[in-house]
C-alpha cells in the first residue's frame, strides 16, 4: 500500500527492469524500489559524479558532458547529490537519467532536490535499495555509491578532492571491473586533487564526451556475463582464463601502459583493468605515473 502511495514498484534480481549491470555485481540488492520510466533502467549508463562544493567550470563542465552522452544514446546516472551530481541530473532530464538516493523513496536528500527528482522521473527513473521510510545517513552514502558504480559502464569523475566520497565511488568501480574516468584539474585547486591523482593512477583522462564513448564501445558489444547457479545469484564479471594468462603474459618489470595491455591483448577493458586490480591487490603490480604499470 505505501509503495503503491508513492509510486514505487519493487524489482527483484532477474526481473527484465533490474538494471543488467548491476545485477552482476557480488553484493547486488536483491530487490530494488524503482520509480519512474522502467525501460531506462535497460538502456547503458555512465555514471558522472564528482565534489558538492564544485567550481563554475566544474559544474559546466558535467551538464555538458552529461547533455553530450545523452544526445549519443546513453543514461546519466549520479546520486542526486548538490554540485556534479545536479548538473549532471538536470542537463539529462529530457534524455534520461536515474537518481541512486541513499534512503527511502519518501526520505529524499537533499530536499530541495525533490523537484527535479519529480521532473527527471517522465523519461528517467529513481531507485533505492532501502525501505521506505528509511532517513540517510553518513554510511548508507558508500552503499549507494556501489549501485551508481555497478549500474554504469563506466564512472566519470568530474572534480574531487583528496578522500571525497567520488573516489569512494571510483575505487569500487575499480574492483567492480568498470572503467574509471576523470576530468583534469587545475593543480592549484583543491577540488581537482583526487581527479589528477586518478589520472596519474591510470585512469582515463577526459576532455570531451567522444573519449568515454570510444573506451566503453567495445565493452557495450560484449554481452553481460553471468555463471550459473542453483539459485541463480548473479556473479561479477567473470574474467577468462585465457584473457587473464594473456594480460598476465604481456607484463614485465618494464612499465606498460595501459591502452598497449588492452589492443595487445584483445580483451576489454573491463577485463584488464580486472585483472590489474586483482594483482594489485596481490602485491604483485605497480602502477607508474602516466597510466603505466608494471610487474614488482
Amino acid at each position: 500500500m505505501a509503495c503503491r502511495k508513492y509510486g514505487v514498484d519493487l524489482v527483484a534480481s532477474g526481473e527484465a527492469a533490474y538494471p543488467p549491470r548491476l545485477a552482476t555485481i557480488d553484493d547486488a540488492p536483491p530487490l530494488l524500489g524503482v520509480r519512474g520510466a522502467l525501460d531506462t533502467l535497460a538502456r547503458p549508463m555512465i555514471a558522472i559524479v564528482g565534489s558538492r562544493n564544485a567550481s563554475g567550470a566544474g559544474l559546466k563542465f558535467a551538464g555538458q558532458l552529461a547533455r553530450d552522452l545523452g544526445e549519443a544514446g546513453f543514461v546519466v546516472i549520479s546520486g542526486l547529490a548538490r554540485g556534479i551530481d545536479q548538473a549532471a541530473h538536470r542537463a539529462t532530464v529530457t534524455s534520461g537519467t536515474v537518481a541512486v538516493l541513499a534512503g527511502g523513496h519518501d526520505k529524499i536528500y537533499p530536499p530541495e532536490h525533490e523537484d527535479m527528482l519529480a521532473a527527471l522521473l517522465a523519461r528517467g527513473a529513481a531507485i533505492s535499495e532501502m525501505p521506505l521510510g528509511h532517513v540517510p545517513r553518513a554510511r548508507d552514502f558508500p552503499r549507494r555509491n556501489r549501485l551508481i558504480s555497478g549500474a554504469s559502464l563506466g564512472v566519470v569523475i568530474v572534480e574531487a578532492a583528496h578522500r571525497s566520497g567520488s573516489l569512494i565511488t571510483a575505487r569500487m568501480a575499480a574492483e567492480q571491473g568498470r572503467e574509471v574516468f576523470a576530468v583534469p584539474g587545475s593543480p592549484i585547486d583543491p577540488r581537482a586533487a583526487g581527479t589528477n591523482d586518478l589520472i596519474k593512477q591510470g585512469a582515463t583522462l577526459v576532455t570531451e564526451a567522444a573519449d568515454i564513448v570510444n573506451a566503453v564501445t567495445p565493452i557495450m558489444e560484449r554481452p553481460v556475463m553471468f555463471d550459473a547457479r542453483e539459485d541463480d545469484e548473479p556473479l561479477d564479471f567473470a574474467t577468462d582464463a585465457s584473457d587473464r594468462a594473456r594480460i598476465i603474459g604481456l607484463l614485465g618489470p618494464s612499465p606498460i601502459s595501459l591502452d598497449d595491455l588492452i589492443r595487445m591483448s584483445d580483451a576489454s577493458p573491463a577485463v584488464v583493468r580486472a585483472v590489474l586490480l586483482e594483482l594489485e591487490l596481490a602485491g604483485k603490480l605497480e602502477r607508474h605515473g602516466g597510466g603505466l604499470v608494471s610487474m614488482i
